[in-house]
């Protein structure tokens, strides 16, 4: 396992007598956009770069991934979705116009750059493309055709995004799949129609159709990182933006901002009776309560990795509740300390050496939580099924386990994403039941 510690063609041409090469402020770490302009997905998918029909494999790339993107990947489907009826019905129950031109849809569906950022071959109904993620090409690209200037280098000073970090790519992730103050996800675009969004990280780019190869070119390149590490670090980079997001305070009138909140709350079939107390809350029945299933999950690992944190963690997590769903305390100024705690462990996370301990540590205290009643809601138990996964299959690539193990874990974990295929007909004590044959295969 590799420790963390952080010819030309024609897309090149077009670059240069477009005249593109000007010089602005790097794209780092941070979420934050360039200015950089995005030359659009077509200048990537040049025959002798990224778009060949098949698999060529030439100095370690394996040049179609832009065939992979476009057939494969959801994201490539973005834009057109919202040409369809859910996303006709979702902007005309806003009263946002057209879909396809609304500024509050085209920022999480569309690579949504303003027109000065535009170059000549780009399209706003390729979706999320190639750019959406690594940034807009106008610096990078000519030393990315050539090959001789290292990933690093194109990071630090080009504008490339750093998809392959844990941090990066959970930050680059989140801003669509958990929201910010550039890509709004409020709880009237939920209740116009839009459809929940349960997400993790690790679990996500294991489903997302893979356009490269973790091959020897590739480490000599890039950090390999273990992908529970991508799963924890993206935990705490989620609770800590929800947290922060909670500070600001935001209400709908009397209401605060509800897409904050577990849907499960106040949305399950009152025929399905399956609520259970929970000691972490201090909450009783019939009170909406903040979607902590992130802190289920972070609360798992750092009470592996950072026990000190965990108990700050701890206390925060169950202030909150108690706040916003008791009035007991300042609901912003605990979400803040939060939102500072989360972020402290995210950077415990992001240069911990996670071990072989470690991943069955943090596997057996998920299963505790399913006991405990933490992972009773359907989100918890999403977020522990994801978790699960995540741990085995790292597991699995390191060479930790052996082939029987194995077979029982992902035994476990089928059972697991049995017990949440239909949210309305989730039963609590079927996935608890579950998640135990994957801890008693841990052992």
């Amino acid at each position: 396992m590799s420790r963390p510690r952080g010819r030309y063609s024609l897309s090149l041409l077009v670059m240069i007598l477009l005249g593109l090469a000007g010089v602005v402020q790097a794209q780092t770490m941070s979420a934050t956009p360039s200015a950089d302009i995005h030359l659009g997905v077509a200048t990537c998918a040049g025959g002798p770069c990224h778009g060949a029909a098949s698999t060529t494999k030439k100095n370690g790339v394996l040049q179609n991934e832009y065939l992979t993107w476009q057939v494969h990947d959801k994201h490539a489907k973005a834009y057109s979705v919202l040409e369809g009826d859910l996303g006709k019905r979702i902007a005309a129950n806003l009263g946002i116009g057209p879909a396809t031109e609304a500024k509050e849809c085209l920022v999480c569906h569309a690579d949504n750059v303003p027109v000065e950022q535009q170059g000549v071959q780009f399209k706003m109904s390729d979706g999320v493309g190639c750019e959406a993620c690594h940034g807009g090409a106008q610096r990078w690209l000519g030393d990315h055709v050539t090959g001789k200037v290292t990933y690093a280098e194109l990071v630090k000073n080009e504008g490339l995004y750093p998809t392959a970090s844990p941090v990066g790519r959970a930050k680059l992730c989140l801003e669509c799949h958990l929201g910010d103050d550039n890509h709004v996800i409020t709880h009237k675009i939920m209740g116009a129609g839009h459809p929940r969004m349960p997400f993790e990280v690790q679990t996500f780019t294991q489903i997302q159709p893979a356009h490269f190869v973790i091959d020897d070119i590739y480490k000599k390149r890039k950090t390999v990182y273990p992908g529970a590490q991508f799963w924890a670090v993206g935990q705490a980079m989620a609770l800590e933006k929800l947290a922060s997001r909670i500070a600001e305070d935001k209400h709908q009138g009397v209401f605060p901002e509800l897409v904050n909140f577990d849907c499960d709350a106040c949305h399950h079939p009152t025929s399905n009776l399956r609520w259970q107390r929970r000691a972490s809350t201090g909450l009783g029945p019939g009170v909406p309560y903040f979607s902590d299933a992130n802190a289920t999950m972070l609360r798992a690992i750092a009470g592996r990795v950072a026990p000190d944190l965990a108990r700050a963690l701890d206390s925060d997590v169950r202030a909150l509740h108690l706040a916003l769903s008791a009035g007991e305390g300042n609901p912003a100024e605990i979400a803040r300390r939060l939102a500072a705690t989360a972020g402290k462990i995210g950077d415990a996370l992001a240069t911990h050496d996670f071990t072989k301990a470690d991943m069955i540590d943090m596997a057996m205290a998920i299963g505790r939580s399913t006991t405990n009643g933490d992972t009773s809601d359907y989100a918890g138990a999403e977020q522990a099924t994801m978790a699960f996964a995540s741990i085995i299959y790292t597991l699995n690539a390191d060479g930790s386990i052996d082939a029987g193990t194995y077979a029982a874990l992902k035994s476990g974990l089928n059972q697991c994403y049995g017990a949440i295929q239909k949210e309305d007909s989730y039963d609590p004590v079927k996935f608890a039941a579950a998640a135990q044959a994957v801890t008693r295969a841990m052992h």
